[in-house]
C-alpha cells in the first residue's frame, strides 16, 4: 500500500516483457543469494528514462495526462540487451545498447517533462547510459570484484520492443508500477 503524504517519489522507465523480467529477477536473486546484494529487488526490472523525482499527489492527474499525451506521440522502440557492464565499485547491470531511437526517446521525454511540467532531472550533468540494474548499493566492494569477475564475460542477449512508458511510484519500501502509457502501436523506430 502506498503511504500517504503530500508528495510521492516517482520515476519513469521502460519495463521489459514478462519473460525478460523473469530472467532479470532470477539474476537479481542470484546476486542476493551469492553476493548478499538485495537492493535491486526493491523495483521491477527496468530501464530508467527519468530519474526519481518528488511530485505532489494533488497534481498527479497533471503528470499522468502529460505522460499519456507524450507516449501517444512516440513510436515503440527496439531495445537490445547484450551482456553485462558495471559502474564500479558497486553497480552491475545488464547492458542496454544505446541505439539512437532509445537515446532520442529519453532526451525528448526529459525535455518534454521540463517544458510541460517544469520537471528537471536530479542529475542534469550525467549522461544517459541505458541499463538494467541487477546489483547495486548494498554490493560490497569485495563482492563487486568477485561478481564482476564472474559476470564480465557472461553472455546474455535479448531484443524486445518497448511498447509503453511506465510510471513507478515509491511506497516507502519499494518501487511499484503505478501506470503504463502505451507508445504508438504499429510503428517502430529502427
Amino acid at each position: 500500500m502506498v503511504k500517504h503524504s503530500l508528495h510521492q517519489r516517482f520515476f519513469i522507465a521502460l519495463v521489459p516483457p514478462p519473460e525478460i523480467q523473469a530472467e532479470a529477477n532470477a539474476i537479481k536473486q542470484y546476486f542476493s543469494d551469492r553476493y548478499q546484494s538485495r537492493a535491486a529487488h526493491r523495483s521491477p526490472p527496468h530501464i530508467t528514462l527519468q530519474a526519481p523525482f518528488e511530485w505532489p499527489l494533488a497534481a498527479l492527474p497533471e503528470l499522468t495526462t502529460a505522460l499519456a499525451q507524450f507516449a501517444s506521440q512516440q513510436p515503440g522502440v527496439s531495445v537490445v540487451l547484450n551482456g553485462f557492464a558495471a559502474f564500479p565499485p558497486r553497480v552491475i547491470y545488464i547492458d542496454v545498447c544505446p541505439a539512437p531511437p532509445l537515446l532520442l526517446l529519453q532526451a525528448q521525454l526529459t525535455e518534454y517533462l521540463h517544458q510541460i511540467l517544469a520537471l528537471s532531472s536530479s542529475r542534469p550533468s550525467r549522461a544517459f547510459v541505458p541499463h538494467l540494474t541487477v546489483a547495486f548499493r548494498d554490493l560490497t566492494k569485495a563482492n563487486f570484484a568477485a561478481a564482476w569477475a564472474e559476470f564480465r564475460d557472461r553472455p546474455l542477449n535479448y531484443t524486445f520492443t518497448a511498447e509503453a512508458l511506465t510510471l513507478l511510484q515509491h511506497d516507502g519500501q519499494r518501487w511499484l508500477i503505478a501506470a503504463a502509457y502505451p507508445l504508438l502501436s504499429g510503428k517502430q523506430e529502427r
